[in-house]
């Protein structure tokens, strides 16, 4: 007996269509462009910061002859001991003081808020929310004058308290938390009110941990907004020896330093300025854009 072995043919592989390969050169052209485009902004931006830089290391007369090149010719670091000189240090410690101060603050009190606009059910709380949106939407050059006004009629003028106080909390805060926590599972909250935890510690030990990625969002946010304050400290304090680095780098732009532009001390000054800034965001920058909770409810 023959024993026929049926072999199943293989068909040839299907051409490609002829249309596959310019769409796969025009994506490869499409992405080229854009990432130029992305280069050539950046680079827009980066400039002028790096204008800064140069100067803040140029002489006077480079400053003005070369304003835009970026290299020093000659380098000197004169503009950096000017400042050291002068009333720099102790700026750089009232921001220093201020920001800490007004930070923790706000972190503690727009959480607390927040958390009990998300969760708390109380006669009014719609009409508190609302309140806060309208304050978000209120310019803050509005307020100069009562704050003025209220800091006076308090005796809180001049003073550390006068220029900490008003900023221990802010209506953005108190929106970015309350939105977070309304994304926390309330199961969470139930197994620990049955394990006989009260509200506040419920707040504290459970949802406060979960709510890291927006604590620290706040805490750049808060750190970043107290250290470059200018109009609150304009109005809030008036003796030379609370000038914080805002008020005192505008001090040095309208001469204070002698005559002439000035501009290597003023730029190395703002140099120095945003220095503190930087470090704070890429330290934590990796959660400044995680949303989410962390720690799921396991099933």
């Amino acid at each position: 007996m023959t024993t026929t072995t049926e072999r199943t043919a293989t068909p040839p592989p299907a051409a490609a269509s002829p249309g596959v390969q310019p769409l796969r050169r025009k994506g490869g052209v499409g992405r080229v462009l854009g990432y130029t485009v992305l280069v050539v902004f950046a680079l827009i931006y980066i400039y002028p910061f790096l204008i800064q830089l140069a100067t803040s290391f140029k002489t006077e007369a480079d400053s003005t002859a070369s304003p835009l090149s970026l290299w020093p010719d000659p380098f000197t670091t004169a503009a950096f001991s000017r400042l050291a000189e002068a009333d720099y240090p102790r700026w750089f410690m009232n921001s220093f003081v201020v920001a800490v101060v007004v930070t923790a603050g706000r972190v503690f009190f727009d959480s607390l808020a927040g958390y009990a606009l998300a969760r708390l059910r109380f006669r009014g709380r719609g009409a508190v929310f609302a309140a806060v949106i309208a304050v978000m939407a209120v310019p803050g050059v509005v307020l100069l004058i009562p704050k003025f006004l209220v800091l006076n009629t308090f005796g809180m003028y001049d003073s550390y308290s006068g220029m900490i106080v008003p900023l221990l909390a802010d209506a953005a805060g108190v929106f970015i938390m309350k939105q977070f926590f309304e994304s926390v599972p309330v199961s969470v909250e139930e197994a620990a009110r049955i394990d006989g935890a009260g509200t506040f510690r419920i707040f504290w030990s459970v949802v406060l941990p979960m709510a890291r990625p927006a604590l620290i969002t706040l805490t750049i946010l808060s750190f970043q907004g107290s250290w470059n304050e200018l109009p609150h400290f304009i109005v809030s304090r008036q003796s030379p020896e609370l000038n914080t680095l805002t008020t005192g780098v505008a001090s040095l732009v309208s001469g204070q330093l002698g005559s002439g532009n000035q501009y290597p001390i003023k730029l190395a000054a703002a140099l120095l300025m945003t220095i503190p800034v930087a470090l704070v965001f890429f330290a934590f920058q990796r959660y400044f854009v995680r949303g989410g909770t962390e720690g799921a409810v396991k099933g």
